[in-house]
């Protein structure tokens, strides 16, 4: 069991083309979880690491000015990275990744919004539990539906189902969803065998995520947290933790036009590929 003195955490967000009050309620809610794990955890340094991705909106760090005073009150660094284009998800994290020397990294995307507890809780949970690599969030969206962010290995026939069917088609492959989703885990104990956690908020251990190499960079956009999940799944166990408590905004790949399923597919075949087809079997 690790020590609760001197934790230290880096965080990085990736922003592409986010408006700046997606931003600031991002920034907001991370400060005030941060603020309560402090008073818990003998946190010695907090490193936030903003990587700008965007074509268009350029992210100026004035638009935090109203944290500043947080920021020094927690000792928390916070810093822009931009210029470098738009990389891909996963290669902008690793920008982040590569530089952190602190004990755990998060990774996040721009449209969540953390709970008071969050940071608390799952800092707590990775602390007491050495063999867990990666600890997954309960998480609903805007209007209080819950997100099942959890899933088992994939099938492509699931794919076509969850992206492509109307609704009431969908229905009849209810149970193959709610499988492929995890719809039977606890919402009052953790579960630390988890197949594969989506990359919109990953508490990760960072000697953990360097021991892999961080995100495949070959993956621009869609699958690279899977890939990513079952890589860190050699090293260490996945949790989920439904104290740790998120709102997440994303999702719907699928509706993003033609252009976004074409890289889904693509991202797709790379990760079949890589790990293993599967057309119709669910492991």
């Amino acid at each position: 069991m690790q020590d609760l003195t001197h934790i230290s955490l880096s965080i990085s967000v990736v922003s592409y083309n986010s408006a700046d009050e997606q931003l600031r309620s991002l920034l907001s809610s991370l400060l005030a979880s941060l603020q309560l794990l402090k008073s818990s955890i003998d946190l010695s340094a907090v490193t936030i690491t903003l990587v700008d991705n965007s074509d268009h909106h350029r992210i100026d760090l004035d638009i935090f000015s109203a944290f500043q005073a947080e920021l020094d009150l927690l000792g928390a660094d916070l810093s822009l990275t931009q210029g470098q284009g738009n990389v891909g998800y996963g290669s902008a994290h690793n920008l982040a990744i590569k530089k952190s020397e602190a004990d755990f990294h998060l990774l996040l995307n721009s449209d969540v919004v953390i709970k008071d507890n969050c940071l608390s809780a799952g800092i707590t949970y990775l602390v007491n539990n050495p063999e867990v690599a990666v600890a997954s969030p309960y998480t609903e969206n805007e209007c209080g539906q819950k997100q099942y962010l959890c899933k088992r290995y994939p099938s492509v026939f699931t794919f076509f189902i969850r992206g492509f069917l109307p609704a009431t088609f969908r229905k009849l492959f209810s149970k193959r969803l709610a499988r492929f989703e995890m719809h039977e885990l606890s919402e009052q104990s953790p579960k630390d065998s988890v197949p594969i956690v989506s990359g919109c908020f990953m508490l990760c251990r960072t000697d953990k995520l360097k021991a892999v190499g961080g995100f495949d960079e070959n993956y621009f956009l869609y699958f690279e947290d899977f890939d990513l999940s079952l890589r860190l799944g050699r090293v260490g166990k996945l949790a989920y933790l439904p104290e740790m408590k998120i709102q997440h905004g994303g999702g719907h790949s699928t509706n993003k036009g033609l252009a976004h399923i074409m890289m889904f597919v693509r991202s797709g075949r790379r990760f079949f590929t890589t790990h293993g087809w599967q057309f119709l079997r669910q492991r």
